[in-house]
């Protein structure tokens, strides 16, 4: 039986894919050591892993719905939920420069990605370029002032970094002082940053 998917926003989804996507990468050593390993022509399956893995966990799709979606097996779906994140990254430390990549490694290393990410494990630097366009493709203009102003800081920072960069700035008709004030310390990463603003302009 095919469960109904939930249907989450499409941008946010798309945002969390790419995310793991590019965890993944870093995962594995970055685009040069990649290169190096001749392992670029494993960037479509890890997309596809990274897909399977993030319509699993953040919309609840099936096993048969994911298959249907991405154009695999009900088999290849499963392989790649039920893979190991442990045993997908050392089974990579072996595998010898231009090896194909199985379904089941890339899984894993897809799982380990999305797991890293929901744990703030991201290169501050590559996810703050990322969080940009994001928040302009979404239209969030003080989200884009926000991350213009922390551009180039190394997190986690604390108070008094964030008030010296975020000084004078108003969010939504706020002092960017006001809601610095309440927010926990040390702020892991941008995203971190970003949910903590925005839940204090909800509140």
């Amino acid at each position: 039986m095919i469960l109904p998917p939930r249907s989450p926003n499409p941008k946010e989804l798309e945002a969390t894919l790419l995310r793991v996507f590019l965890k993944v990468i870093d995962l594995l050593g970055g685009p040069r050591a990649m290169a190096e390993k001749r392992r670029l022509t494993w960037a479509a399956s890890l997309m596809t892993a990274a897909y399977a893995v993030v319509l699993a966990q953040e919309a609840m799709w099936s096993d048969e719905a994911i298959a249907k979606e991405l154009g695999l097996s009900t088999a290849a779906v499963r392989q790649i939920l039920r893979a190991d994140p442990e045993t997908a990254l050392k089974k990579v430390t072996e595998m010898a420069e231009g090896e194909g990549l199985r379904t089941h490694v890339a899984g894993g290393l897809a799982k380990a990605a999305y797991r890293a990410i929901r744990q703030g494990q991201e290169e501050p630097r590559v996810l703050g370029y990322f969080l940009e366009r994001f928040v302009e493709m979404m239209g969030i203009p003080w989200a884009v002032l926000v991350l213009k102003a922390v551009k180039g800081l190394d997190f986690p920072v604390n108070k008094e970094t964030l008030l010296e960069r975020l000084r004078g700035l108003r969010i939504l008709d706020r002092p960017a002082e006001e809601i610095l004030e309440r927010l926990e310390y040390p702020v892991q990463n941008p995203a971190e940053l970003l949910h903590q603003v925005r839940l204090h302009l909800e509140a």
